[in-house]
């Protein structure tokens, strides 16, 4: 059964990086739209160690865009669903839920990452991740904004300072900026945020499914691919 699980995968990147993506260890901060769609397509593709980071419980309000997110699991930790899906898909993945609100106190072996995805929408805990990261060599991908926005298209990969539009890459790279950091890879979209408004008639971040799970596909992909080069 786990050999026809490897199959198509093996066809494409061959035997030498299958085992580079067995023997690697993620970690994935953020248990979101974006990192619902991270977190499994990294199990799919066969990342041995996957470390998952979020102390949120589902909610009703998850559903319409997180994969962790069904009627059977409101209530439930995200972590806790997460794993229980990635074991799920492969019997023999090491799923290491971590349900912690990060901050630059919270306690993270950071060493034993080989690679970090941030799906954060905390600023203090997205520059947090930046700054260990680049402290400790460790490759990173940030997911900027994706809220307020419906053209999964206009999403790209490129360094924080190229990037315009988003408010929260402008954030960053005023933060970053002050911090000396001088690069970060990011996927980020220069799509508007078009305004939105609650029941209230207040300013509210609103989603669908399609752009958050599009950038998370983007980020695992940029992952796999420098794991296995």
């Amino acid at each position: 059964m786990m050999n026809d699980f490897y199959s198509r995968t093996l066809a494409l990147i061959g035997e030498n990086s299958l085992d580079k993506l067995k023997n690697s260890a993620v970690a994935v901060f953020g248990i979101g739209g974006v990192g619902s769609y991270v977190i499994e397509s990294l199990a799919r593709s066969g990342v041995g160690t996957i470390y998952i980071y979020d102390n949120d419980t589902v909610n009703e309000s998850n559903i319409n865009r997180q994969l962790v997110a069904l009627n059977s699991t409101v209530g439930e930790l995200k972590t806790s669903v997460a794993k229980l899906r990635c074991k799920d898909i492969n019997p023999d993945i090491n799923i290491i839920d971590c349900p912690l609100f990060v901050t630059p106190h919270t306690d993270i072996p950071f060493l034993k990452f080989d690679f970090i995805v941030d799906a954060i929408d905390n600023v203090t805990a997205k520059l947090f991740l930046t700054e260990k990261a680049t402290e400790f060599n460790i490759p990173i991908i940030s997911v900027m904004g994706t809220g307020n926005k419906l053209y999964p298209e206009k999403l790209k990969i490129s360094d924080i300072y190229e990037t315009k539009e988003c408010p929260l890459c402008k954030v960053m790279r005023c933060e970053l900026k002050k911090r000396g950091i001088k690069k970060l890879s990011v996927v980020w979209s220069d799509e508007h945020p078009i305004k939105t408004y609650n029941t209230d008639n207040e300013r509210t971040v609103a989603s669908m499914s399609f752009v958050p799970a599009a950038a998370g596909m983007i980020a695992s992909s940029y992952v796999i691919r420098n794991l296995i080069k």
